[in-house]
């Protein structure tokens, strides 16, 4: 069974920085592409970043500039670096990965989600 499990979410006042971890453990043959989420209260999910198994990048348009999106293949773990913070960046945020799955393919797995307050 593969599970994504984050860390290092947490409060942090405006022009701080935070690094989320997220890491993909059990059977898992090959990984595509990773990214990170995030939910604030009363809005959808939107995309923030995602990497492919290539190293290419992508971002939402508010945290160009300030966010790193990066990974390392050999233990399976994406990270996202937050410079810059501003409130508005506080939300739940939740990485996903498209994962290898025997007699499935590539299938998206969540992790559970971490708290990022940032205050002003």
């Amino acid at each position: 069974q593969v599970q994504l499990v984050e860390s290092g979410g947490g409060l942090v006042q405006a022009g701080g920085s935070l690094r989320l971890s997220c890491t993909a453990a059990g059977t898992i043959p090959a990984i595509a592409t990773m990214g990170w989420y995030r939910q604030a209260p009363g809005k959808q999910r939107e995309l923030v970043a995602r990497i492919t198994s290539g190293g290419s990048t992508n971002y939402a348009d508010p945290v160009k500039g300030r966010f790193t999106i990066s990974r390392d293949n050999a233990k399976n773990t994406v990270y996202l670096q937050m410079n810059s913070l501003k409130p508005e960046d506080t939300a739940v945020y939740y990485c996903n990965a498209d994962i290898l799955t025997y007699g499935i393919g590539y299938k998206t797995y969540w992790g559970q989600g971490t708290q990022v307050t940032v205050s002003s």
